[in-house]
C-alpha cells in the first residue's frame, strides 16, 4: 500500500511538474492529468489481471512492482496449494476405488431415482451388469428378481436379501447365491453391497444334514439298547436268552464307540497342525499292522475268511504321523474286507512309482461302486447301500477320515471301481514325504 501511495503520489507531481514548466497556473491541471494517467493504467492492470483470471488464470504476470503482480503472484501460489490439495485428494480418491475394486464383495452406487451412478467390477460379474455401459441405467430393471425388486423399493433396509444370482452373471452353469444390503446416504442416495453366500449356505446344509446324520446314526442304537433294556427289566428271561440280548446291547453300544470315535478322529484331524516333515515311519511297520487286523476282522466277519495278499515292493519310510497314517491304510483295508464276500480276494500293494512317487493300493473282488457314487464317496455318512453298511459294522465316516488323512500328507485318494468287478483305493504320497529306508549294516 505505501508503494501505491508513492506511485500517486509521484504521478501527481511529474504531471503537475511538467505543467509548471509550462506555466505555473496550470500546475494543478498537470497534477490532475497525472493523477488520471495513474488511475487509467492502475485500472488496466486491474483489467488484465481480471481477464488471466476469468481465462482460468493462465498468463498471470509473474514480474514487475506493484500490488497487481504482487496480487498475482499470490494467486499463483494459491493455485498452485490447490492444485496439488485437488491431484492428493484425486489420488486418495482413485486409491479407494482401487481398494473398493479389489474388495470380494459388490459394491452399486445408487442416485436418488435408484439409477448406476458407479459399480465395481464385482458387482458387474455379480449382478450380471456392465460396469460401463449401464451407468444411468435403473438397476431394478436390469436385476429382475422379485424378492429384490421389492426390497428396493421399500426402504426398508435393517435386513438383507438373498436372491439367485441372475443367468447372465453365472459361468458354467454354477449355481450361485447372493445376499444384498442396501445403505442409504447422502439423502436419498444408497449403497449396495453384495456378497457371494453360496458357499456359505452350502456349508450350513452341511451342518444341519451332518446334525441330522449324527442323530439319526446314534437314536437308531439307543432305541434297540432301550427296548432290550425294558425287555431284560419286564420279562422273565432263561438264562440263553438273556445272554443273547446282552450280546446283541453289546454289539450296538459297540456300534456307538465306533462312531463317536471316529467323529473325534475327524474333529482333531480338522483342527490339528500339519503332520510334521521329519518324523519318519516306515512302511513295513504299517503294514504289518494292517495285516494283524485284516486277518483278525476277517475271521471275525465269516467263518470261510478271505484271501489276504499284502506285498511290499520297495522298503520305504514315510514323513507324517504314525497314528494317522495307520488309520487311513487300515481304513481301506477293513472296507475292503467288509465289502468282499466270504472267499473273496483283497490284495494290498506298497510300490515306488517311476516318477519317485509312493503308492498304497487295496483292490479287492466285490460287488463293485456304480459311477455316479464314486464322487460322493468321501462325504461324512455318504453309504451308497445303508441296510449293508450296519451290517458289515461301518459308520459311513471311514473315507472321509482318509480323506483328510491324505490331504495332510499331501496324498491323493484315488478310487476305481466297477459294478461287478470290484473296487480299488490308493493313496499316492509325493517324493516329499518318502525316502528310502536306510540300510542298518551288520555288526561283527
Amino acid at each position: 500500500m505505501p508503494f501505491r501511495i508513492a506511485t500517486f503520489l509521484l504521478a501527481s507531481l511529474l504531471g503537475g511538474g511538467a505543467a509548471a514548466f509550462i506555466s505555473w497556473r496550470f500546475a494543478w491541471l498537470g497534477a490532475w492529468l497525472g493523477a488520471v494517467a495513474w488511475l487509467a493504467m492502475d485500472a488496466w492492470h486491474a483489467h488484465r489481471l481480471l481477464r488471466v483470471l476469468r481465462n482460468d488464470a493462465v498468463g498471470l504476470p509473474s514480474r514487475g512492482p506493484g500490488v497487481w503482480v504482487e496480487l498475482a503472484e499470490r494467486i499463483r501460489k494459491l493455485l498452485r496449494d490447490r492444485e496439488k490439495l485437488a491431484q492428493q485428494a484425486e489420488e486418495r480418491l482413485q486409491e479407494f476405488l482401487a481398494a473398493i475394486q479389489a474388495s470380494p464383495n459388490g459394491v452399486v452406487l445408487l442416485d436418488q431415482q435408484g439409477r448406476i451412478e458407479w459399480c465395481n467390477q464385482t458387482a458387474a460379474e455379480q449382478l450380471g451388469i456392465d460396469a460401463e455401459r449401464d451407468l444411468l441405467q435403473h438397476l431394478s430393471n436390469l436385476v429382475r428378481d422379485p424378492a429384490f425388486v421389492a426390497y428396493l423399493a421399500s426402504w426398508n433396509y435393517s435386513r438383507d436379501v438373498v436372491i439367485d444370482a441372475p443367468s447372465k452373471a453365472l459361468q458354467r452353469n454354477q449355481h450361485c447365491r447372493l445376499s444384498i444390503q442396501v445403505h442409504p446416504y447422502a439423502g436419498n442416495r444408497r449403497m449396495l453391497l453384495t456378497r457371494d453366500v453360496t458357499s456359505l449356505e452350502q456349508a450350513e446344509a452341511m451342518r444341519r444334514d451332518f446334525v441330522a446324520n449324527v442323530s439319526h446314526e446314534i437314536r437308531t442304537p439307543l432305541t434297540v439298547l432301550a427296548g432290550f433294556v425294558e425287555t431284560l427289566q419286564n420279562l422273565p428271561l432263561d438264562a440263553d436268552e438273556r445272554a443273547r440280548y446282552l450280546h446283541l446291547m453289546s454289539q450296538q453300544s459297540h456300534r456307538m464307540e465306533t462312531l463317536v470315535n471316529d467323529l473325534l478322529t475327524l474333529s482333531r484331524l480338522e483342527g490339528s497342525s500339519a503332520p510334521p516333515p521329519n518324523r519318519w515311519i516306515r512302511v513295513r511297520a504299517l503294514l504289518a499292522q494292517c495285516e494283524d487286523e485284516a486277518r483278525g476282522l476277517s475271521s471275525r466277519l465269516s467263518q470261510q475268511g478271505h484271501r489276504l495278499s499284502f506285498t511290499m515292493e520297495a522298503d520305504t519310510e514315510i514323513a507324517g504321523v504314525s497314528t494317522e497314517l495307520q488309520s487311513a491304510m487300515s481304513n481301506l483295508v477293513s472296507n475292503a474286507l467288509r465289502y468282499t464276500p466270504p472267499g473273496g480276494e483283497v490284495t494290498v500293494l506298497w510300490r515306488l512309482l517311476p516318477d519317485g512317487r509312493g503308492e498304497f493300493s487295496v483292490r479287492d473282488t466285490g460287488p463293485g461302486i456304480a459311477a455316479e457314487h464314486i464322487p460322493r464317496l468321501t462325504e461324512r455318512f455318504y453309504r451308497i447301500d445303508r441296510s449293508r453298511s450296519r451290517e458289515t459294522g461301518g459308520t459311513g465316516l471311514g473315507l472321509a477320515i482318509v480323506k483328510h488323512i491324505a490331504q495332510r500328507h499331501g496324498a491323493e485318494l484315488r478310487i476305481e471301481s466297477k459294478v461287478g468287478e470290484g473296487s480299488r483305493f490308493t493313496l499316492v504320497f509325493p517324493v516329499t514325504r518318502l525316502r528310502r529306508t536306510p540300510a542298518v549294516s551288520a555288526v561283527a
